[in-house]
């Protein structure tokens, strides 16, 4: 179905998009699609409480 495939292809965009941004060690470390959204939201609260707390 070309519309499910469009839609996985955007999917893996995003999802490769969002990798870019996140730190990865090593940095060659491919993340799953599920460890990249747990990394990001973990990712996101670090930060966050960073700057709660400073």
């Amino acid at each position: 179905n070309d519309r499910e495939r469009n839609r996985m292809h955007h999917l893996n965009a995003a999802l490769d998009e969002l990798r870019s941004v996140l730190p990865t060690f090593p940095d060659d470390t491919k993340l799953t699609k599920i460890e990249t959204l747990r990394f990001a939201y973990n990712y996101i609260w670090a930060l966050s409480e960073t700057l709660r707390l400073a």
